[in-house]
C-alpha cells in the first residue's frame, strides 16, 4: 500500500496475525482506488461478554481527495443474537463495506451514477 496505514487496538492486545490481515485488506482498497491519501483502522473490544464472547467493533476511515469516507461495523444490540463474535469476521465485514463505499465514491466521481430528474415524476 502506497498510503500510510494506521492500525490501532483498543481494549485488547495487539495481534500480529490480525494486523497482517488488515494490511492485506487495506492493500485491496488501494488497488480499487489508488488516490487514497490515508487509511486508519481501529479495532475495539467494547464489552467483555461471558456468554456470547467479545463483541468487536471495527472502524475504518479512508482519506480521499477532498474528504473522508468512514465505515463502522459495530456489534448488534446486546439482547440480539450476534452470529459471529469473531474479530476476523468483524474485520472482514468492515472491509467489505469499505470496498463498497469506495466503489460507490469512485462511480460518483466518474459520473456513472444516475442523477435525479428536475422534479418530474414518472
Amino acid at each position: 500500500m502506497n498510503v500510510p496505514l494506521e492500525i490501532s487496538f483498543h481494549n485488547l492486545d495487539r495481534s500480529v496475525s490480525l494486523e497482517q490481515a488488515i494490511r492485506e485488506r487495506a492493500g485491496r482498497l488501494d488497488k480499487i482506488y489508488p488516490r487514497l491519501t490515508s487509511c486508519r483502522v481501529a479495532v475495539e473490544a467494547p464489552h467483555r461478554q461471558h456468554r456470547k464472547g467479545n463483541l468487536w467493533e471495527v472502524r475504518i476511515e479512508l482519506g480521499v481527495p477532498g474528504g473522508v469516507l468512514a465505515v463502522s461495523r459495530e456489534p448488534h444490540h446486546p439482547r440480539e443474537n450476534y452470529a459471529s463474535p469473531d474479530v476476523y469476521t468483524a474485520m472482514r465485514d468492515a472491509f467489505d463495506a469499505a470496498e463498497r463505499r469506495l466503489l460507490d465514491y469512485k462511480d460518483v466521481l466518474n459520473g456513472e451514477v444516475k442523477q435525479h430528474g428536475d422534479g418530474e415524476a414518472g
